[in-house]
């Protein structure tokens, strides 16, 4: 006989969600959207509960959700996706927040999906790995390079690490709320505080539709999303980040040792390299330890 055990995701919660749709500028797309979102919900048997947060729009974006009768909450000026997502997760009723955008890029119909695997999970994320994902040719490099640094930094695979449709319970965002950024990197740093804690994390694979309208997204953000990336892992895992960099100094020591040993002549680099590398180390070692202390608490 079989027996499936799952990850404590620290009790089952009520089947009830609400449902947060940050939404700038996106007046021509968001009533459809509400609508889309709200007809797959009754079909889930889940109490629900749709906000959309206008976040500084300068056209109709909250008249037009408004006409949906969604929960509408308007904001004056765009303070930016993350603080959208905050102010509509701190007004929310319900302890299962699900997030996704109000331009129709993710299937809607992925959603009973997700709710059907919440009761083991802390977040269940709609990972963009379905047959159909329409992203740009441009993005992918910068994409799968950043899905190879979180999986191997946070030592878990991670498929889709910014992916604006999941689940996530309520009190996981409250942990780490004091670093989710107001920006785009809110779900990158979630996503990587979860798995770096060890929190029981699903992926859920989902198409990807093309967008409607003007992408929010600038080529200078993969900057920013790798800078958060190796940021949010110096919090939690500075050892990853730490050994290896210290192990590249120790290198370059060994080769210019030999180098010396050859000419006969040790050089400052050599001892400059080593003594590097120690100091490195040690910083790791401490960050270790406060990020394990801070952990504990």
């Amino acid at each position: 006989m079989i027996e499936d055990v799952y990850e404590d995701a620290a009790g089952v919660l009520p089947h009830a969600v609400s449902v947060v749709i940050p939404a700038y500028n996106e007046g021509a797309h968001v009533a459809q959207q509400v609508r889309d979102v709200e007809q797959v919900l009754r079909q889930t048997g889940w109490t629900w509960e749709i906000i959309v947060v206008d976040d500084g729009s300068r056209d109709n974006t909250a008249e037009e959700a408004s006409g949906t009768g969604a929960r509408v909450l308007r904001r004056r000026p765009n303070r930016g996706y993350g603080a959208a997502l905050k102010l509509g997760i701190h007004r929310a009723k319900h302890d299962w927040i699900l997030i996704t955008d109000a331009d129709g890029t993710y299937p809607v119909s992925a959603i009973p999906v997700l709710l059907a695997a919440a009761d083991r999970n802390a977040m269940v994320v709609g990972a963009r790995t379905g047959q159909t994902v329409q992203v740009p040719l441009l993005r992918r490099p910068a994409k799968a390079f950043l899905r190879w640094l979180a999986s191997y930094l946070s030592e878990r695979p991670i498929p889709d690490i910014n992916s604006g449709l999941r689940l996530m319970r309520r009190d996981l965002i409250a942990r780490y709320e004091h670093l989710l950024p107001n920006g785009f990197s809110f779900t990158t740093t979630i996503t990587l505080a979860a798995n770096c804690n060890g929190h029981p994390v699903e992926y859920i694979a989902i198409d990807y539709h093309a967008r409607k309208g003007e992408s929010k997204i600038r080529p200078r953000h993969a900057y920013d999303f790798a800078l958060l990336t190796f940021r949010t892992i110096v919090y939690f895992n500075p050892l990853k980040v730490f050994i290896p960099i210290g192990a590249g100094l120790a290198l370059v020591g060994l080769g210019k040792l030999a180098y010396d040993i050859w000419k006969d002549n040790l050089s400052e680099t050599v001892v400059l390299c080593f003594l590097g590398a120690l100091i490195v180390w040690a910083v790791g070692l401490l960050a270790d330890q406060n990020a394990r202390i801070g952990l504990k608490r």
